[in-house]
């Protein structure tokens, strides 16, 4: 591998071009507003089924621009919701465009917030980790944090993992039943954790309750000083995030599945190398090499040969993921053939 003057680690700042066009909509206001969604959803939809895909693994630097990147992700995100406070208190946004404001705003979270979020509390690094629960504090996520790192890698595709989708499941019943059985699991691995240490199992200590009553007290604090239609532009947009989380998990792993006592590779996660989710989502896309190597950092994921691909990227398959019978046709041929415990 050469590990001297890639340009790869360049092409991850793509990620921050959305946050551009989100910024300029809510200071502008009006159909302003919407010109993220649609460069998002539309605009790299589109870009995604033209553009050809990038498989090279010979293209890793070492050098400080992936860190240097998170780190205006982090501030990107401040920047984006501030936003979005700003543009509804100063009163350029108003009315319907409360609403565009929000899922404009929902979709730079979900496709950075959360996406920057999951690469950093993978980080063993007190502040690393810190930083990204507190980009799930700005989408008011409480699971995610404890459910991702502690049951998810350790259970993905078996049955006792509820963000591994199933074979013929479409997305909205998957969103029911992931959601609550994440919440679910959440709740009683703090439970565990703080009766283990001699706190009260629904005190402070637990972090599904802490992160709750923050969430309270900090849309209470912007209510009053900003207004509460600025809350509850604030709770929609994180709505839509973690709507956009639960799309994103259910494309990862779709009906892949693993013997309980087998060991995580490659196999068990679906793969994209599609240029625009590579380098739009700091290639979250190659979530195979990921869960084979969970500490490996997003720069140095690699494209496996054996791991099943999908149709398209995230991008192109968010459209088919709610078209149940479009997302079926598209997925259910490509997936290798599944193991029966016995």
């Amino acid at each position: 591998m050469n590990k001297t003057g890639s340009f790869r680690n360049w092409k991850y700042f793509f990620i921050l071009f959305p946050v551009v066009l989100l910024v300029f909509g809510n200071l502008m206001g009006g159909w302003y507003t919407l010109i993220n969604f649609i460069f998002s959803f539309v605009g790299l939809g589109i870009a995604e089924l033209i553009l050809p895909e990038d498989k090279s693994n010979d293209d890793i630097s070492e050098d400080n621009l992936p860190d240097v990147l998170l780190i205006l992700c982090v501030v990107a995100q401040i920047v984006s919701i501030s936003s979005l406070v700003f543009g509804i208190a100063s009163g350029r946004i108003t009315g319907f465009y409360l609403f565009s404001a929000a899922l404009s705003t929902g979709s730079s979270s979900g496709t950075l917030a959360i996406v920057v979020a999951h690469e950093l509390i993978h980080h063993k690094e007190k502040w690393w980790n810190f930083l990204g629960r507190f980009l799930l504090f700005s989408v008011f996520n409480p699971y995610f944090y404890v459910h991702h790192l502690k049951i998810h890698h350790k259970h993905v595709g078996t049955d006792a993992d509820p963000v591994t989708a199933r074979y013929g499941e479409t997305y909205y019943h998957y969103l029911v039943r992931s959601i609550a059985g994440q919440v679910k699991q959440s709740l009683q691995s703090e439970k565990q954790r703080c009766n283990k240490k001699g706190y009260l199992p629904y005190g402070f200590h637990n972090y599904f309750i802490a992160c709750l009553a923050g969430y309270s007290a900090f849309l209470l604090f912007i209510g009053i000083f900003f207004g509460f239609e600025v809350s509850t532009a604030l709770i929609l947009q994180a709505v839509f995030a973690n709507l956009l989380l639960e799309y994103t998990n259910y494309i990862e792993h779709y009906g892949l599945s693993r013997l309980s006592k087998e060991r995580v590779n490659e196999q068990h996660s679906w793969q994209s190398d599609k240029v625009i989710s590579r380098f739009f989502l700091i290639d979250l896309s190659r979530h195979a090499d990921h869960h084979y190597h969970a500490s490996k950092p997003f720069n140095q994921l690699l494209s496996h040969a054996n791991s099943p691909v999908l149709p398209g990227g995230y991008a192109s398959m968010f459209l088919p993921a709610l078209i149940p019978p479009l997302w079926f046709k598209l997925v259910n041929n490509r997936i290798p053939t599944r193991k029966l415990e016995i």
